[in-house]
């Protein structure tokens, strides 16, 4: 799918630069990313693909400020959040991202719907998302009262979307939010995250899915942690 011109010529709402990220084990040093540079601007949405191992998940915790690249920086709504203290990159998250984990996105002892309530208060804005909207525009308004542990895997995918959007970010960054999906449901949250990117919004999805790479606007294709085609 083509990006509009609009689109196209709009300032990125996160831009990485030459993002390099290096583990040791033992003697043994492995790069996770090699000198990946990504944009994403409002209203597209960008699938990053590749094999296991290629960098697409520590590509997006150093897009959201949760991992620290050894090299590069990230500038998030005209902000750097690279190499600042752990204050700062939380206000910059609740500010401008919303995560969709495929784990851990919800507090088991919480509903659904306190679940996004929580998410809400820790915010440093007002909400100006209603808990019970975001739940019925997901469909999950018969279960807003349930815990996660009785939530299918469809369900589960979909409360957390509610959670990440929560706050009304103008990112969103999800890793693999289809990967415990069937078929309709990865369907239905791909309409979500669609009509998220029409909405004016950025999002960003790290997908293993032929599906979600063929609905995306742009594909950032990863290998040994280096791009290798968009």
């Amino acid at each position: 799918m083509e990006v509009s011109s609009a689109v196209a010529h709009e300032p990125p709402l996160v831009r990485a630069h030459e993002l390099y990220r290096f583990y040791h084990v033992g003697d043994d040093e492995t790069f996770a990313l090699r000198g990946v540079s990504v944009e994403i601007r409002a209203g597209e949405l960008v699938a990053v693909t590749g094999p296991s191992g290629s960098g697409k998940s520590t590509l997006l915790a150093c897009l959201a400020g949760l991992d620290e690249p050894d090299g590069g920086y990230v500038i998030l709504g005209g902000t750097r959040i690279t190499r600042r203290s752990e204050a700062i990159r939380a206000s910059l998250r609740a500010r401008w991202i919303g995560l969709l984990l495929q784990w851990g996105n919800l507090l088991e002892h919480l509903t659904v719907l306190q679940n996004i309530r929580a998410a809400q208060a820790l915010a440093t804005i007002p909400a100006s998302n209603e808990p019970k909207t975001l739940v019925e525009w997901v469909g999950l308004e018969h279960r807003l009262n349930a815990r996660p542990s009785s939530l299918s895997g469809g369900e589960s995918a979909r409360a957390g979307l509610a959670v990440a959007l929560a706050n009304d970010p103008p990112v969103l960054l999800a890793d693999e939010p289809t990967g415990e999906v069937d078929r309709a449901t990865e369907e239905k949250l791909l309409d979500l995250l669609r009509a998220r990117a029409e909405a004016g919004r950025a999002v960003l999805v790290v997908t293993h899915s032929e599906r979600v790479a063929e609905r995306a606007d742009r594909l950032v294709r990863l290998r040994d942690g280096q791009i290798q085609g968009e």
